[in-house]
Parts: C-alpha cells; structure tokens; sequence
C-alpha cells in the first residue's frame, strides 16, 4: 500500500466518526441533522475503512491508525446498532394481520410525483395496478390537479390544494371522508390534510397527511420537526384509530421521528420488515426512506411495498392495514418519558417564539374545506 494512502485512510475514518457522532447533538441546524440521514451509507463506508485499516497495520509502523481504528469500531457498532431495527431480523413493530374479511381493511398509497415530472400517465398507470382505497399525492401543482382529475370518477371524495411551491397536496378517497381540514400548522404556506375516513365496515378513523420542509442549506429542522411533533401529540389525544402518512423529510431511525412514536403510541410497520427506501428514485447509493406510514397498533399489518418508479425522485410506497383492535400483543412503539416530553416542549416552544403558532384558528373556506392556521 502507497505511504500516502495511510494519511487519507486516516482522515477519512475520522470523517466517518463525525458524521457518526454530530447527530448525537440535540441540535436543529441543517448540517448537523443532515447526518440522520445517510446511517446505512456510513456504516457501509466506514466498515470498508475499518478493513483497509486492518490491512494497512500489517505494512505500517505508524500508531495512529491503531487508535484511529479504536476510535473507529465503537460508532460502526452504533451506526448497526441505529439500522438493526429494519432488518428483517429484528422484531415486528407493527403485526401481521390475522383477518381474512375486507370490511376493516385500508389500503393507503403515498406518492411525492415531484412537482417538475410531467409523467402522469406513469402515476395513474400505478395507481391503477395498486388499486388503493385512499391515494395522498404530494408536490402536486395546477397541473398535477388537471392530470389527475380523471381519478375522481373512482375516486369521488377528495381533498385539494395544488401549489406552485413544491409542497402542494391531494387527496383522493373511495371511502368517505368527514370533517377535513386543510391546515398549516408551522407556515403559511405549507399544507397538511387532516380527515376522518369511514371504513366499509363503519368504523371511523382519523388520517393525517404531512410534507413539512426538509433539512438543507440555510433551513434547519426546528419547523420540520414541530409540524412533525404537533401532530404525534393530536394523536397521542385521538379516542379513534389513526393513520399518519406523507413525505415527512425525515428518516424512519432519527430523533424526531422516534420522538414522534414514543409521544404519539404510533407503530412503524418497516420495523422488523425492512428499510423500503423511497428517496432518491434515481441514485441507488443514496436512497433513505422519508416517506412514511405510521398506524395505530389497533390496526395491524396486511401489506406493505415500494411500487414502481414514476418519473419522481421519490417511489410511491402502499400499505394494507386491517382494524384488529382484539388482541394487542406484541412489540408496541417507545413510550415516552420525562425528558421526551420536555423535549417536545422545547421545540414546540422554539417555533411558537419565532412563528407566533399556538392553536389551530379557522381562516376560510377553500374548496369546501375549512382551512385552519397554527397562531
């Protein structure tokens, strides 16, 4: 091995143990929550870096790496530690369904088509293959609405805010849908739905669809993270099953969204079934899955899977679940204690500072909707 390749191994491992370790901050800024993000592709590098750190001992005198590699092992073993969870090894979060009957069951997909893809033929070609009871579409603008209007022949009972922005959203239901609100809960221009859906059977359940912004350069994670958390303490109150879904622009395994399950008593189903990366559609190396769906676990699992690509940078998932309220064993989402619960707190208190946010007031009527503002 090249001299010079002993320093680069080095710096490089060193890289890996701080992207590792910044996370660890309870900190909202972009570049350090950016790092909640690639776990697996870190992992993956660093356990190459820790091989060729082996390798290079046996032609090296040099002590450094020794303890660079000490160093090394302990956040590898973290970062597995953080991915083991959605593998197909750990326990269930969410159970599989034991119901045969259809009365209970729904079927839910989630879509970010992107705003700039004009593949719409693509979308309604998945839509119809999959054949869901609700379709949420996020990102969609005028044009997106005109594209997909043809839905609501099968499709009848929708809700609608198309937007330029980047953060517009749809939704279309076979099943009827009651008391829905378009709301903006951290900003004034970026939406979430909110609707009661009557399963076949007549049973009432609550839905939320979320697309809060995501982390980058300049934007931190204190909004994201609020809208996030605003609505894990709505469901934590909720007194009927609920569904929470959308392209949060965060990952299954970070902070906030485990906070959101420890305060909210919500089930991930990807826990214990695998990773179902939905983001970026185009470059396989970096994929992360941000779009989401977390249950009740009065519900239980019938299936869930990526579908194919649609011309996004994100693929559609779906997920079948089934009312089972009877028999609840099983593994169940952290709960929340003291210290979670000041953490919600904080952030909350953070944005509120900032944004003047505090309860949800009507503003108008949009399309037959009621819109309701956090102030």
């Amino acid at each position: 091995m090249p001299e010079i390749m002993y320093p680069v191994l080095n710096f490089l491992a060193l890289l890996i143990m701080t992207a590792t370790l910044l996370p660890l901050l309870r900190v909202d800024e972009w570049w350090v929550r950016i790092f909640d993000f690639p776990r697996l592709q870190i992992l993956t590098i660093g356990l190459a870096l820790a091989v060729a750190l082996v390798y290079s001992m046996f032609y090296s005198e040099h002590a450094f790496g020794k303890w660079v590699l000490i160093g090394l092992i302990p956040c590898l073993v973290y970062q597995g530690y953080r991915m083991f969870p959605y593998t197909r090894l750990a326990p269930k979060q969410a159970l599989d369904s034991l119901n045969s009957s259809s009365e209970d069951l729904l079927s839910i997909l989630t879509a970010n088509i992107y705003k700039n893809n004009r593949n719409a033929s693509g979308f309604l070609n998945v839509v119809s293959t999959a054949s869901p009871d609700v379709v949420l579409v996020i990102e969609p603008d005028q044009w997106w609405e005109r594209q997909l209007s043809g839905l609501e022949a099968s499709y009848p009972h929708t809700i609608k805010q198309p937007l330029g922005n980047t953060y517009g959203m749809l939704l279309y239901s076979r099943l009827k849908l009651r008391n829905s609100d378009i709301r903006f809960m951290v900003e004034d221009h970026l939406p979430s739905f909110f609707t009661e859906i009557e399963l076949r059977s007549g049973r009432i359940i609550e839905f939320y669809g979320l697309h809060p912004r995501p982390p980058s350069f300049g934007q931190d994670t204190d909004e994201r993270d609020a809208e996030i958390l605003i609505v894990g303490r709505e469901v934590a109150r909720a007194k009927k099953p609920v569904v929470v879904t959308g392209d949060l622009n965060d990952v299954a395994w970070s902070y906030t969204t485990t906070l959101f399950q420890k305060i909210s008593g919500m089930v991930d189903p990807r826990i214990g079934r695998g990773f179902f990366n939905t983001y970026h559609a185009k470059y396989p190396i970096f994929r992360f899955p941000v779009d989401h769906i977390f249950h009740s676990p009065a519900f239980r699992l019938v299936e869930m899977k990526r579908l194919l690509p649609i011309g996004s940078d994100h693929f559609p998932i779906l997920a079948v679940l089934s009312y089972e309220p009877e028999d609840r064993n099983g593994p169940r989402a952290p709960e929340a204690d003291s210290d979670d619960r000041q953490e919600v707190d904080e952030t909350l208190s953070k944005v509120h500072k900032h944004n003047d946010l505090h309860t949800p007031v009507p503003l108008t009527e949009r399309q037959g909707h009621k819109v309701v503002g956090w102030h």
